[in-house]
């Protein structure tokens, strides 16, 4: 019994029929689902900063699928099946956001991306190069067209081969904006979004789930869309989630820089773009897993200074030219798949996007919707 009198736990400001734990890109999209669903229901998203403290507006931006050295390593560990699934669920998911948001509202371009190979990868880019034929026949059924081939690169890039890979399709955007537009989605459709508070801890009592946190909160239906962040709210389910923690930089503004789309280098761990004219350049995770296995929102100095090599090879410039810098916390499994299940019949959760979000968020929120009951 927690003390409650029945006028606070019947009328109360602490009870809400739905609360869903974190409001990123999958948070936000169940709450908008939820309301479809259920209009009169009291609907409250928790979250543990002022707007999505995750990866929902730490991200580079890209809406993508993956590139072709990427899809190909994932063929090695998923059938042929599993991968043409992922790539629809990630293709469907930006046609859903751009459905529910306006392109120009989130500043999204379909500008194109490049899989790009420095001069000492020719043996690997000509072994990527050769099954461009075979990734475009596995994914005719997703895009209905051919989408990858093989384009010169005129960005002013040092030390890459003169061709890349370009994928017709993926874009890329602001995610701040994109999260912004849903939150006064959010809004109007009076869904309260409570900021700076942290979910210490959860449990079902009867018929109700308690919320531990800055203060007590209940409700009939929990959703948990904390992706990253879940693996120490779900520490005792089992549930196969792992944080995994990116590192990204900006530069300064560079007059007349020339890069237009999105860039991917060495299976994907690496990713670059403009951006007001200056270059973002993230990834480096594949140089320290082991530290990166975490949802601390710290800098890492291997993979930054790895970054700052890297800028020097591609663009000429050094860490001097660096203006920004920051972290953000992916969910990642053994499997790329998103996961959503429930813990009995009041608690569901929605993560495990392995660095799609952009992509599979929407849906996901959605999915996610689908397992509430009032």
């Amino acid at each position: 019994m927690s003390g409650l009198s029945y006028w606070e736990r019947t009328y109360g400001d602490h009870f809400f029929d739905i609360l869903i734990v974190g409001a990123g890109i999958v948070g936000l999209n169940a709450a908008l689902s939820c309301r479809e669903r259920y209009p009169e229901a009291r609907i409250g998203v928790l979250d543990k900063g002022m707007l999505s403290v995750g990866a929902s507006t730490k991200n580079a931006g890209f809406a993508c699928f993956g590139s072709p050295s990427e899809l190909l390593d994932d063929l090695k560990n998923h059938t042929e099946a599993e991968v043409t699934a992922l790539i629809a669920k990630r293709y469907q998911g930006i046609q859903a956001l751009r459905a529910k948001l306006r392109d120009e509202q989130i500043d999204f371009q379909l500008n194109g991306s490049y899989e790009v190979f420095q001069s000492n990868q020719k043996s690997e880019f000509k072994a990527y190069a050769s099954q461009l034929d075979y990734l475009n026949r596995l994914l005719y059924s997703v895009f209905e067209q051919d989408v990858f081939e093989l384009k010169p690169l005129h960005f002013g890039m040092q030390s890459v081969l003169g061709e890349g890979i370009f994928h017709r399709l993926e874009g890329q955007l602001n995610p701040v904006k994109m999260m912004l537009g849903l939150k006064q989605l959010a809004q109007a459709q009076k869904i309260e979004i409570v900021s700076n508070y942290e979910v210490q801890a959860f449990e079902l009592q009867g018929e109700q789930v308690e919320v531990k946190g800055p203060k007590m909160l209940n409700c009939s239906q929990l959703l948990i869309a904390t992706n990253g962040f879940s693996s120490s709210l779900l520490a005792e389910r089992s549930v196969d989630i792992l944080p995994a923690r990116a590192q990204v930089l900006v530069t300064k503004p560079i007059k007349g820089l020339s890069l237009k789309g999105t860039f991917h280098l060495d299976k994907g761990y690496y990713y670059f773009r403009n951006i007001d004219n200056r270059i973002l350049l993230g990834g480096g995770r594949n140089c320290d897993f082991e530290a990166e296995t975490t949802d601390r929102l710290e800098l890492n100095s291997k993979i930054q200074n790895r970054l700052d090599e890297l800028l020097t090879e591609l663009f000429g410039l050094s860490e001097e030219d660096v203006e920004y810098r920051w972290a953000g916390i992916m969910g990642t499994g053994r499997q790329k798949t998103p996961i959503v299940a429930s813990l009995n019949k009041n608690i569901h959760y929605g993560i495990r996007l392995g660095g799609m979000g952009v992509a599979l968020g929407t849906e996901l929120g959605v999915d996610l919707a689908q397992c509430v009951n009032l």
